[in-house]
């Protein structure tokens, strides 16, 4: 991992039965929702505004490697990563690991956020508290 990334959140989630498919691993959907899981705990965590004067954070895309599969039971630990902000923007990365054993990636991604005004339909800048954060 480069330099330019910095962890500012780590999540704990417990795998749960449901997010196994036929293949008796973990459904490549519910990576998704586990680095979703991390990023909105941490939005909550430095008490984000999810909608301050109609302006918010969207994602506008989101990749993920799968390296290992995840199998139930298990309780996995996402790091979440920023990268250096742009104008109305910043990368967010992911490591998925099993709890105690970082050992092991079984998945990485990358999302970007943009701030957007949603009453224009249109990114904006990046607030200065927001940007003080990153």
């Amino acid at each position: 991992m480069s330099d330019h990334r910095k962890l500012v959140h780590t999540e704990r989630i417990r795998v749960k039965w449901g997010d196994m498919d036929a293949f008796g691993h973990v459904n490549n959907a519910a990576y998704f929702v586990y680095m979703q899981e991390a990023r909105v705990a941490w939005f909550a965590a430095v008490r984000m505004p999810m909608l301050e004067n109609h302006q918010g954070p969207v994602i506008v895309d989101a990749h993920c490697t799968f390296l290992r599969p995840i199998v139930y039971p298990a309780e996995i630990e996402v790091g979440l990563y920023v990268g250096k902000a742009g104008r109305s923007s910043f990368p967010t990365y992911y490591d998925i690991h099993l709890v105690g054993d970082r050992s092991v990636k079984f998945a990485e991604g990358n999302s970007t956020v943009v701030w957007i005004d949603h009453m224009q339909g249109k990114s904006v800048p990046l607030p200065d508290w927001l940007r003080k954060k990153l």
